[in-house]
């Protein structure tokens, strides 16, 4: 492969790594007639759908083979990109580190400089004595792999706790949810979370109590007893890692 070929596909990979639905990859099989190399692929959608860290390396993988058989073919990526996701500054992005994120919220205000921290783990769950073995596990899980976490009672910045919340999400580059008991404000926060491109990774002793909107989404679950915890404890810094 050529290094000008190469320069292409890697440029191209970032685009569709900030953009790209399953829609998308399926409406850009269907033109260029690839769509058996992406649906067959043992990753690609299931890493979308995930959220998993492997997706942009699958998304290489799989246009590097299209690219074997097909070099024209990436001109109908292009084409389809720019046609569905103009570079345009008032899009709204899910994930802010690629375009600005405009919006105007009236229930807690947008720090005038915001900082993403690297190791910084935003758990939101239940403020509940019973739920403080579990809270340790996940502290636990965050230093196994070099990571602090923080909840929104472990700060106090602002009069008004929305606010410590919504930067303590926009703080962190991971969120952690705990479905448990479908508390209303945990669902609050995983939305605000969605909405800024944050990693989200939800847990809960109970697959019912996940939102039906998101149970296309991997949950670790586990049970709140001490070998419970240590499970989610490893689980947990495996996926964070």
């Amino acid at each position: 492969m050529d290094k000008e070929l190469s320069k292409r596909i890697l440029n191209l990979k970032e685009k569709i790594v900030s953009h790209f639905t399953s829609s998308d990859w399926t409406e850009v099989g269907l033109l260029t007639g690839h769509v058996d190399i992406i649906n067959s692929h043992s990753r690609l959608l299931r890493s979308l759908s995930f959220g998993d860290s492997d997706y942009s390396g699958n998304v290489l993988d799989v246009l590097m083979m299209i690219a074997k058989l097909n070099p024209s073919a990436l001109s109908e990526f292009d084409s389809y990109l720019d046609r569905k996701y103009p570079d345009e500054s008032h899009f709204i992005s899910a994930k802010p580190s690629v375009k600005k994120l405009t919006f105007a919220p009236h229930v807690f205000s947008i720090p005038e400089v915001v900082t993403e921290e690297a190791g910084l783990v935003a758990v939101m769950m239940p403020f509940h004595p019973g739920f403080n073995r579990v809270y340790e596990a996940i502290k636990s899980a965050c230093a196994d792999v070099l990571l602090h976490s923080q909840r929104a009672d472990d700060i106090w910045e602002d009069s008004v706790i929305i606010q410590d919340i919504f930067n303590l999400i926009l703080r962190a580059k991971i969120v952690i949810v705990d479905f448990t008991g479908k508390n209303p404000n945990v669902m609050y926060e995983t939305g605000i979370a969605h909405t800024l491109g944050k990693l989200v990774i939800p847990i809960s002793q109970s697959l019912d109590d996940v939102p039906f909107d998101i149970k296309h989404h991997r949950v670790l679950k586990y049970l709140p007893n001490q070998e419970g915890c240590d499970a989610l404890r490893k689980a947990l810094a495996a996926k964070i890692g």
